[in-house]
């Protein structure tokens, strides 16, 4: 059998989908030959870059997808300042389990205390995890479906909100909804109840205030039980992140 030449492993390694080993097999067999790497051991460097760069490629994309407002870490949040929160209460929202286990979070607080931080970190980790995730505002998100209600097409709108591993809704309480917004929320919480699908809220209303906010105690008590059969809620109580940046200013 002959061998094959530098121009026929480019296009075998490009018809094959390969990019990764394609651009950097010339300096991997370089550094293989100084090393003096066995067969294999080229084959798992090659592969072990090909995989490493597919992981990062799908977390970009899906990082874009999930629509995020900005990109916050879990070790960016700042566990000191806001002290009524420790990493180790959100250990079990970081891992894996957070979409098997269907486990949704009420993230509770005042402005400025980092829920949102919180709630997009937990995201992305899941986005880390494999998973996939949707973020998006409680007005945005009833907005959305209130117009898909009158236009007669709330099945084909509703889709983007059930179908992610994680939906994100922020701001839950914080504007005044139309008086639908207790059927239409319901619709996305009992759908993602009933698939096991986690949901992340962020509020500065106490879940028990939730029927004033939309309308119907009835519903927005039912809201709340699906959520929290399988999750919690978290109150942030510390004080708000950007009375601090606004203080670091004047002191600049």
């Amino acid at each position: 059998m002959s061998r094959a030449s530098g121009a026929d492993l480019d296009a075998g390694l490009k018809r094959l989908h390969l990019p990764t080993i394609r651009r950097t097999y010339t300096a991997v067999f370089a550094e293989a030959e100084k090393e003096s790497w066995t067969h294999r051991e080229v084959l798992e460097q090659l592969i072990a870059e090909e995989i490493a760069n597919r992981a990062e490629t799908r977390i970009q994309r899906s990082t874009r997808k999930a629509k995020f407002p900005f990109l916050k870490t879990i070790e960016e949040f700042d566990f000191e300042f806001q002290g009524s929160i420790k990493r180790q209460m959100l250990g079990r929202f970081l891992g894996p389990e957070l979409v098997s286990d269907g486990r949704s979070l009420i993230l509770l607080g005042r402005p400025g205390r980092g829920k949102t931080h919180l709630a997009v970190a937990i995201a992305y980790k899941a986005i880390q995890n494999g998973f996939d995730a949707r973020f998006t505002t409680a007005a945005k998100l009833l907005a959305d479906l209130n117009s898909a209600s009158r236009d007669g097409a709330f099945e084909q709108r509703v889709e983007p909100y059930t179908a992610p591993h994680v939906l994100v809704i922020d701001e839950l309480g914080y504007l005044a909804y139309a008086q639908d917004a207790a059927n239409s929320l319901f619709q996305v919480i009992d759908r993602r109840y009933l698939a096991r699908k986690p949901v992340l809220i962020t509020s500065n209303k106490e879940p028990g205030s939730w029927g004033e906010v939309l309308h119907d105690t009835d519903l927005a008590e039912a809201i709340v039980d699906r959520l929290l059969e399988h999750g919690e809620v978290l109150a942030l109580k510390g004080k708000s992140y950007r009375a601090r940046a606004g203080s670091l200013v004047d002191q600049a």
